[in-house]
């Protein structure tokens, strides 16, 4: 068990650099904070980081892996589903093909589990970070998954609970939680992708169709049932998040677990979005307890806000809406 997401994204990175094995690590360009900034350090420490692009989709072409591996590359590590747009990458291929190299491959599964079925033995990946609170468990808890006969490196040493490899005293009460949290996503994984498909289809359909100037980022199809991420062109995403929550509606326009100042998405950024694109996006998901009723409430909001904030925005002249 660890803290969280960002702690086995670390444990992961440096558990593995440690290692000796090679100084080079392979991730993606669109990767949550908890991997790029560890890779940002590493780099700083002599270890080569490669980043891969993706397509305006958010999606990796396995084939640039496959140029990038390298005798001396230790690790890859790829998101399953982006956090933003939710696009869904190609695990067992991208896991295969860092095998071929001998490269141990690691994906953090934040926002794909309980929206996805995984198999980690099917997909073939040999470290997986998960988080609690993403699946309705307690705040403060995630786990890191280790295939059997991996080597990994402690970030904390002390006296050796965990296996050795997290020392501590165990936070017993949220390891419960987060364990009936799994079962209860596991039980309902059929019944909560079908429910969510049938708020986000609702959504993106009443969206796209109503509210002119609009279009849904990421992937069409492989994306993670409870995500959707639209730009309304004309309109500041920061402006749209303060009115929709004066209407009690609440979104993000990136990553909701960042605590810094508001940057362009770099996400967005490397699907080759323009500026006016980026500033122009908002990131709605749906839970387990929303209903179609709410999903009618917030597009009659949206529907409202947007042509307001399009009266005094800088790009007015450039459309006609």
């Amino acid at each position: 068990m660890t803290s969280g997401g960002t702690e086995s994204n670390n444990t992961a990175l440096y558990g593995i650099a440690s290692q000796k094995k090679g100084k080079h690590i392979i991730t993606s360009s669109i990767e949550h904070d908890a991997i790029l900034e560890p890779c940002k350090h590493l780099e700083r420490e002599s270890y080569k980081v490669s980043y891969l692009p993706v397509d305006k989709y958010g999606l990796i072409d396995p084939e640039d892996l496959r140029k990038e591996l390298s005798h001396d590359t230790c690790l890859v590590t790829v998101m399953f589903a982006n956090n933003e747009v939710g696009t869904i990458q190609p695990i067992k291929e991208l896991a295969r093909i860092a095998h071929e190299k001998n490269a141990i491959f690691h994906t953090d599964a934040v926002q794909a589990v309980g929206k996805v079925a995984i198999d980690v033995k099917g997909f073939g990946v040999d470290l997986l970070s998960i988080s609690s609170h993403k699946i309705n468990g307690p705040k403060g808890v995630g786990a890191l998954y280790i295939k059997k006969g991996v080597k990994i490196s402690p970030l904390l040493l002390g006296g050796g609970q965990e296996s050795g490899l997290r020392s501590g005293t165990e936070n017993v009460a949220n390891m419960a939680g987060f364990g009936m949290a799994c079962k209860l996503a596991r039980d309902n994984l059929d019944q909560n992708i079908s429910h969510f498909k049938k708020l986000t289809n609702r959504l993106v359909s009443r969206v796209i169709n109503e509210i002119q100037g609009t279009t849904l980022n990421g992937h069409p199809e492989k994306r993670i049932p409870n995500n959707v991420h639209f730009t309304f062109l004309g309109v500041s995403g920061e402006d749209l998040i303060i009115k929709l929550d004066e209407n009690k509606i609440a979104a993000s326009t990136g990553s909701a677990c960042s605590v810094r100042i508001q940057r362009p998405s770099h996400v967005l950024k490397a699907m080759g979005f323009s500026h006016e694109q980026i500033t122009g996006s908002l990131r709605l998901t749906v839970g387990t307890t929303n209903t179609e009723q709410e999903i009618d409430d917030t597009v009659e909001v949206l529907k409202k806000v947007v042509k307001e904030l399009r009266t005094v925005s800088p790009y007015k002249s450039k459309y006609n809406f």
